[in-house]
């Protein structure tokens, strides 16, 4: 059998960013935030108990058929110490105590997907030549105004909580620059 090429492209589910939004070829769109979490065992059980009220009342206003994505990198990085600062005796010992010591670096990312009732149901031989119409009749501009309104919200409710802050990631941070690569 011969080899068949083609373009990474035909491949890449991703068909845009606009807006602040990433849109697939699925007609699906997403949002995409950073996420900054509490320290590893630094909350109290009222704390937990807060947090857990925010998450649940933030996911109930999001529309049906939304798909909520955590993502989470640990990166092996050295701790660069500050040793110009003017501290005192104690506080240089510790900056040159950890210098160059290895530690994970956490980054976190939450995406909100709105998807259709449609994609629920889609199998591999169900494609946009066989529907009849390219974008899915529940997709239209109110819908979409309504998901980013909704998501706004929700990360109202998450930023108000204190415990979690989120933080809408742009164009320049989802696609990337010249000078500094983006989640794509």
């Amino acid at each position: 059998g011969t080899l068949k090429t083609a373009a990474l492209e035909h491949y890449f589910p991703l068909l845009a960013v606009e807006h602040d939004c990433i849109l697939s070829k699925n007609a699906e769109v997403t949002v995409a935030y950073r996420v900054v979490l509490p320290e590893l065992f630094t909350l109290t059980a009222a704390e937990y108990e807060t947090l857990h009220g925010a998450w649940l009342k933030a996911l109930r206003v999001l529309p049906d058929y939304t798909i909520v994505h955590k993502q989470d990198y640990f990166t092996e990085e050295h701790y660069r110490p500050d040793l110009a600062s003017d501290e005192s005796f104690l506080g240089r010992a510790f900056e040159r105590h950890f210098n160059e010591r290895p530690y994970l670096k956490h980054t976190c990312y939450l995406y909100l997907t709105k998807t259709t009732k449609e994609r629920n149901r889609m199998q591999s031989n169900f494609s946009t030549l066989c529907r009849g119409h390219i974008i899915p009749k529940e997709l239209d501009r109110e819908t979409t105004t309504k998901f980013l309104e909704a998501c706004e919200q929700f990360e109202r409710i998450m930023n108000d909580s204190g415990l979690v802050r989120l933080r809408r990631l742009s164009t320049d941070e989802i696609v990337g620059t010249e000078g500094k690569t983006g989640l794509i």
